[in-house]
């Protein structure tokens, strides 16, 4: 990833390349299983999203995969599961449909995907899917059939039209929010609520935080997803100033979790929030986003390559490989490749001065894309530091009254 040269002609190896696994097995550490598997099942979008990490940043190898994965790779990608979770003794993993698109691969091959992996598993193993959509193609039908194979729906949508609209548009041109809203209706009605996941929501500066959030809340989802767009310190996200004073996306933030705490009863939940809340209180974390818990989670592209997070598609081309893949390697190889160790190691995988920070262990560095910086790699506070810094504060200083009644 680096420019740098080493000394010997090529680039220097940037952290954690130069992390040995090794060393790490010798001194005590242990990999944890994999409990998440992304399937990419479909490479295409049937959207041109002007922030997607996948189709707009430097990695491009989407254009050379297949678009659909292949039965054969399907097949492989369900043994290999089955595998992984007898061979940890897991009760229960989840899969996640993803693209691209997943539902441009069309309700058949899902459904022979899906009971390709319950099979495979065996009834001694749950199996959660989960659909990652733009909701764009979730008509009756085919909600019907997601329904009938157990498969939870999260929604993609930004805000309001306008606020939708802005950066989520299909290839002619048009806005998808008119589209997704009728999915989203659908999904809360009585037939399909049940496998309502809910709504992911890109933050844009440019949107009023309140407003964005009552327009999400509007369609009743369970849960609320607020990303921060994705960036490095090599490629800045959107309007983040260089001057650390300053923390746009926390303002915008605080916001919105002010209007969202003075309910007395909250519309939804909103999973950033309570993620923060739930470590201020000594718990730990189910999202990338913070926290220091151990990385549970794997990819599978259409063509069978095992890779990182695919978010890590934004710091460069290859920075997600593994150079693994289901046909000839067991997910349990991936869990020694460096970068997945070192997403293992809590706090010591961090920067120092993540270590050393006063809510360290509770932001746990952000994202680990977001804290790439050329030279040094990974190690690095994220490029959201700041923002991470004081929203964790606020939330702090405005749940201590509820901390100390429920400790009298």
């Amino acid at each position: 990833m680096s420019d740098e040269i080493d000394g010997q002609g090529g680039p220097r190896p940037e952290w954690p390349a130069t992390l040995t696994v090794r060393s790490l097995l010798a001194d005590g550490w242990q990999p944890r299983p994999f409990q998440q598997f992304v399937l990419k099942v479909h490479s295409r979008c049937n959207l041109i999203c002007d922030y997607c990490y996948v189709y707009t940043h430097a990695d491009q190898s989407w254009r050379s995969r297949p678009r659909v994965m292949s039965p054969k790779v399907v097949d492989a990608t369900a043994r290999r599961i089955a595998e992984h979770a007898h061979a940890h003794g897991m009760t229960s993993v989840r899969v996640i449909l993803h693209g691209g698109e997943p539902l441009l691969a069309g309700p058949d091959r899902l459904t022979a995907l899906i009971e390709t992996v319950r099979t495979a598993v065996g009834a001694g193993v749950q199996v959660e899917f989960t659909a990652q959509t733009n909701g764009v193609l979730l008509d009756r039908a085919f909600l019907t059939v997601l329904d009938r194979l157990g498969v939870r729906i999260g929604v993609s949508l930004d805000g309001g039209e306008r606020a939708n609209d802005r950066h989520r548009k299909d290839h002619a041109g048009r806005g998808s929010y008119t589209d997704v809203a009728k999915a989203l209706k659908l999904l809360d009605s009585p037939d399909f609520r049940a496998i309502y996941a809910g709504i992911l929501c890109t933050i844009d500066l440019a949107n009023d935080p309140v407003e964005t959030y009552e327009a999400l809340a509007a369609f009743a989802p369970p849960t609320i997803d607020l990303l921060l767009p994705h960036g490095t310190w090599a490629d800045p996200p959107p309007n983040r100033p260089a001057d650390p004073t300053l923390t746009p996306y926390a303002d915008w933030l605080i916001a919105v979790y002010d209007h969202w705490r003075a309910a007395s009863s909250p519309a939804t939940r909103i999973r950033l929030f309570e993620e923060i809340i739930y470590l201020l209180m000594g718990g730990t974390a189910g999202v990338e986003a913070v926290g220091v818990t151990p990385t549970s989670l794997v990819v599978v592209e259409t063509d069978g390559t095992i890779e990182q997070s695919d978010f890590l598609k934004v710091v460069g081309s290859g920075a997600a490989v593994t150079g693994m893949n289901v046909i000839d390697n067991l997910f349990d190889d991936a869990l020694f490749h460096p970068a997945l160790a070192v997403r293992q190691m809590g706090l010591t995988g961090l920067a120092e001065e993540c270590q050393s920070c006063y809510f360290g262990g509770i932001c746990g560095g952000g994202h680990y894309a977001h804290r790439y910086r050329l030279g040094t790699g990974f190690r690095n506070p994220s490029v959201y530091c700041a923002d991470l810094y004081r929203l964790i504060g606020h939330i702090h200083t405005r749940i201590q009254p509820d901390v100390r009644e429920s400790t009298r």
